[in-house]
């Protein structure tokens, strides 16, 4: 055991427990004990190790704070990789020699706080996600380091005030995830200057106004995601740029304007949520040219969102995406394989009008779309059961008319269906698939008839009327207040004028004058008429 030099029991859950005073007979160069069971105290054994420079002792129950003698072995051992993850970890981490380089520093779902210390720029893949770290990111800034960076992940955490405008010097990032804090003010204009940036999320701050110009220079895009913020404008033209997009997440803003044209360039794209904006104008018949779309997901390793970080001594690296999106109604984190195997396009809760495009019918491996809540008109398109590979189909709380398309009882997959609050009319087509889900789905819809809505049908047409009861106390205009309060305006205005008359003689002597001219007036009148109806007579 003495020659031991590289200790793997990973995966595992074995509970090692030792004493506070056991020093190991080995000199290790190489620690790996994800999920095993170390905690709830920091082991103390790893201080008699000095010749580490790989250690992941990821999910291993620790809950304590890190002593600083481990801290200080990270720079005087030259350690290249650390994983202390997924535990309950807390504190603050204490800055070490500014000069250390590492490979990958894990540090993910804990309870860190404070400050993050500089040393930790100088790590090529830096997780420090899922903390409680509240500094902003001058850590990124100060001394005008340049820095080693290719992935950099600070999310969930508590993290506010402005992003930091120094990305220029941070120009090797391929993967920034800064989601989930509470930054604000703009996005900085210097992140023009990741030209290798690949991954770029941002969602769940409040970021404002619109999306720079400078953005645009990173070609080599393969997510962006801004959604939940309160940035506004119209968006860019060259979004449409982005040969390697594949997910384009914009939802839950403010944007405006229409969808540009640019946008069907987007060949690669998988995933495009575009909801709870206020974009208007309709849907562009291009839309079939994301051809991505237009392709079935045969199994679950087709088209993984994995990627590299190259460049590395240890190899080619790795990573994943993540998304949070809007599935059957409800929000849901899809990561790595679940992703891949989505194609969605979200544009609900907008002001999009005029008809669907038929083009649409062409995107026959799109799993999931969402028209709802829009001012769509027209037929839903006719053909729309090309579309097999749909799990999910929204088209409520539009104006869409004529009847429900027989075609769509060819989607026999299709698991969360909604046409509700429209205005269709005629037999719901019959099929097992269409019957199965609940009224709800086609409920609003006051001319649809046929299971599994209890409105019977004859020749394809409801056999009553549209059983619509409008009560007259709630949205009648005239209504029993109405008449109560014309009563009441009538009397006042009777008393004002009458009382008036009653109680000022100046007024009395004025209307009685009045009334005496009248009857005059209305007398001479009426003999003149009198006299020329017995002359026309003679």
């Amino acid at each position: 055991m003495s020659k031991l030099q590289y200790l793997d029991l990973s995966g595992n859950s074995f509970s090692l427990a030792f004493t506070q005073n056991w020093v190991p007979p080995f000199q290790l160069l190489s620690i790996h004990l994800r999920s095993c069971q170390l905690g709830p105290t920091f082991p103390t054994w790893l201080q008699s190790q000095n010749k580490f420079v790989h250690i992941d002792i990821s999910n291993a129950t620790i809950s304590d704070i890190i002593p600083k003698w481990f801290w200080a072995k990270l720079s005087l051992q030259r350690v290249m990789t650390m994983n202390i993850s997924y535990n309950r970890l807390q504190g603050a981490i204490p800055n070490v020699s500014s000069t250390y380089v590492s490979t990958s520093m894990h540090l993910g779902s804990n309870q860190f706080e404070g400050s993050i210390p500089l040393f930790l720029r100088n790590s090529k893949i830096l997780d420090l996600s899922k903390n409680k770290f509240t500094n902003p990111l001058s850590f990124l800034c100060e001394d005008n380091a340049i820095s080693v960076q290719t992935h950099l992940d600070i999310s969930d955490n508590q993290l506010s005030g402005d992003i930091p405008d120094c990305w220029k010097q941070i120009n090797s990032l391929v993967y920034l995830d800064l989601s989930h804090n509470n930054f604000s003010g703009k996005i900085p204009t210097s992140m023009g200057w990741l030209l290798d940036l690949q991954v770029l999320l941002l969602r769940n701050n409040n970021l404002v106004e619109g999306i720079p110009l400078s953005i645009r220079n990173c070609t080599e895009l393969v997510m962006l995601d801004l959604s939940e913020n309160k940035l506004s404008g119209p968006i860019p033209d060259w979004i449409g740029t982005k040969k390697e997009l594949q997910i384009l997440n914009l939802g839950k803003n403010e944007f405006f304007g229409s969808l540009p044209l640019m946008v069907c360039c987007l060949r690669n794209l998988h995933i495009l949520d575009l909801s709870l904006n206020s974009l208007s104008g309709k849907i562009p018949k291009c839309i079939n040219n994301l051809t991505s779309m237009t392709k079935t997901t045969s199994s679950i390793y087709d088209e993984r969102h994995v990627y590299e970080l190259k460049n590395f001594p240890l190899g080619r690296i790795p990573y994943y995406l993540n998304a949070w999106l809007t599935w059957k109604g409800s929000k849901q984190k899809f990561m790595d394989k679940g992703l891949s195997l989505l194609k969605i396009i979200d544009l609900s809760s907008n002001h999009f009008s005029e008809e669907i495009p038929i083009e649409i019918e062409k995107l026959s491996g799109l799993i999931s779309l969402n028209l709802s809540r829009n001012n769509l008109i027209g037929k839903i398109p006719s053909n729309i059961g090309n579309m097999t590979s749909l799990d999910s189909l929204d088209l409520s709380r539009n104006r869409l008319g004529g009847s429900i398309p027989p075609s769509l009882t060819q989607i026999y997959g299709l698991g969360a269906l909604d046409l509700s609050h429209n205005h269709l009319t005629g037999e719901i087509p019959k099929s097992t698939q269409l019957q199965s889900f609940n009224k709800s789905s086609y409920e609003g819809n006051l001319d649809l008839c046929g299971p599994p809505i209890e409105k019977l049908c004859i020749d394809g047409k409801p056999t009553q009327k549209s059983n619509v009861i409008v009560y007259k106390d709630e949205y009648s205009f005239f209504n029993n207040e109405f008449f109560i309060s014309m009563g009441i305006g009538f009397a006042l205005s009777f008393w004002m004028v009458f009382g008036s008359i009653l109680f000022k003689r100046s007024w009395q002597r004025s209307y009685f004058n009045f009334l005496n001219n009248l009857e005059d007036n209305v007398h001479v009148k009426i003999a003149i008429f009198v006299r020329e109806l017995k002359l026309d007579k003679d």
